[in-house]
């Protein structure tokens, strides 16, 4: 047991493992602010994206045709994210964080770039992909280098500027999408990205000084392959299930057969690669620490209630209280202000106590609380009180949306710190597309039966195979029918979020496990305290 005692980042250096030398890197507070408005520009390109193709879409399929490939302009963009993004954590471990961040935005704005001179809806889905692709290393490149540059016990200063960015992105992105194809084009959605991402590539450039490092090791491609295939069908399934085609048929068995195959596969390959002593494209020794395998449940948890439900208020916003659709980003205002402010206050209290595991459980408790409370909407609730339950919901997601990767990053060394906010960041996305699926078809399943119970046969007709109607579609709706209707995405609403407080409630149960280990105080001592604290519970067991 002896061995099992000794800190992480000395049990790496008697494995022949070098420490990260990003660890040796002093940076004044002046200098990581800098660094992090690059760093900060990144991540909005990739977060606010989304949120801007998604208003210009009707738009789009206007003008290039291809409206039964609609779904796909999404859909490559998240598979090509999902997929790389372990790929583009476990590179930056190993070839430097910083030239392999550059290289995520150099590809990122050149699928950027591809989209806006589509011409045709398959270069667009193409183009959208390599976008993707891009999107998952700037996603993943901003926590790790945060990572590198700021120790934990010091990073609640800075939390609270990412739950801005996602605030910036979830307001501002429909306004902005709107804007921008009402008044110019829609190439003009793609293109705006151009100058974002060379101001960002400047600043990292010249302000972010990292070690040059340099790798022999191996890579791992048959892991990646793996790895690649499994995520892919995964999100296939998520993707059609349900919608595209029903749970039990033979396309959705046999991607997910496909997903099963290719994972055990990719467990396989890594356990090999690791008993050769190479470098496994995700090391799955960092699961065998107890908080970080917890704490990527919790993300996955976390994904799958809060992405997975909130997708659905504009929705409810807009068709039963009658909300533009043009403003729905503000709609959530609530619940992103209630966000920010929590995650702010708690940010400074974990840089000031080094505590968190509270943290996390009263994060889910209270996310809980605010999906039973959102599960009380219904077609006389008014707008102020549903702006209300959601500051609760967005209370809920202050107190986790940073600590989650705050714990995932502390509990391995600097130098996994790639792999450990990859990992974090791909459970949620997981999490996120399995709930947005699955409440999905939830929510379809009760609008057809509600508008079958009220008007019939008629009724279910009228929302057949479109559950969610556009405003043109419900303003000419009869008056009966439009009440049914109402009536019908209240109760697939109230189903919704009566679901995912239930699954919240998993959340809280993995929360309660958390162990409280302390917070790295340099980014040197990478997971030191950690690796005590966790072998000696190890031992003691």
């Amino acid at each position: 047991m002896a061995q099992d005692r000794i800190p992480q980042q000395d049990r790496a250096t008697a494995e022949g493992v070098e420490p990260d030398p990003d660890a040796q890197v002093v940076r004044t507070p002046r200098e990581i602010r800098i660094v992090l408005s690059g760093l900060l520009i990144a991540m909005l390109l990739a977060m606010l994206d989304n949120m801007i193709v998604g208003t210009a879409m009707p738009t789009i399929v206007g003008d290039l045709g291809g409206v039964n490939h609609l779904s796909w302009v999404v859909t490559s963009y998240i598979l090509a994210t999902t997929a790389s993004t372990p790929i583009w954590g476990k590179l930056g471990d190993l070839y430097g964080r910083k030239g392999i961040f550059m290289a995520s935005i150099v590809i990122f704005l050149a699928g950027s770039a591809l989209s806006g001179i589509s011409q045709n809806m398959n270069e667009l889905i193409g183009s959208r992909a390599i976008q993707g692709l891009g999107a998952g290393g700037l996603i993943v490149g901003v926590m790790s280098i945060m990572g590198a540059l700021v120790p934990p016990r010091e990073r609640g200063k800075y939390q609270g500027m990412f739950a801005a960015v996602m605030a910036v992105a979830m307001i501002g992105g429909p306004l902005v999408g709107g804007t921008i194809t009402d008044h110019l084009n829609w190439h003009w959605i793609f293109f705006i990205n151009l100058p974002l991402g060379a101001l960002a590539l400047v600043v990292i450039a010249i302000t972010l000084h990292l070690p040059k490092r340099r790798s022999k090791a191996k890579i791992d491609y048959l892991g990646a392959a793996l790895l690649t295939v499994g995520i892919v069908a995964l999100v296939l399934v998520t993707t059609w299930g349900g919608q595209t085609y029903t749970w039990g048929s033979w396309q959705i068995a046999g991607t997910l057969a496909l997903a099963a195959v290719a994972l055990a596969g990719f467990f396989q390959v890594e356990q090999r690669v690791a008993q050769r002593g190479e470098e496994p494209v995700l090391p799955l020794h960092v699961f065998r620490d107890r908080n970080f395998s917890l704490v990527c449940g919790l993300g996955f948890v976390v994904g799958f209630v809060m992405f997975g439900a909130i997708t659905f208020l504009p929705l409810y916003q807009q068709s039963v209280q009658g909300a533009s659709a043009t403003n729905s980003g503000l709609l959530l205002m609530p619940m992103m202000l209630g966000m920010l402010v929590v995650s702010l206050v708690v940010g400074q209290a974990v840089t000031r106590t080094g505590r968190y595991k509270i943290y996390p459980v009263v994060g889910t408790l209270v996310m809980t609380a605010g999906m039973l409370l959102l599960s009380q909407l219904d077609v006389h609730t008014t707008r102020t009180t549903s702006a209300l339950f959601m500051v609760v919901l967005g209370a809920g997601m202050g107190f986790l949306m940073q600590i989650t990767m705050l714990v995932a990053q502390n509990s391995v060394p600097l130098r996994d710190i790639g792999v450990a906010s990859s990992s974090s960041t791909f459970f949620r996305s997981i999490g996120g597309s399995f709930g947005v699926s699955l409440f999905g078809a939830l929510f379809s399943s009760r609008v057809t039966s509600t508008m079958a119970q009220r008007l019939g046969a008629s009724g279910s007709q009228a929302v057949d195979g479109h559950a969610q109607l556009s405003p043109a579609m419900l303003g000419r709706l009869p008056a009966p029918v439009r009440d049914a209707y109402d009536h019908a995405v209240a109760g697939g609403v109230h189903s919704i979020f009566l679901w995912g407080a239930l699954f919240s409630v998993a959340g809280i149960v993995v929360a309660v496990f958390l162990e409280e280990v302390p917070l790295r105080a340099t980014p040197g001592a990478a997971a030191e305290t950690a690796g005590a604290v966790q072998s000696a519970v190890a031992a003691e067991a």
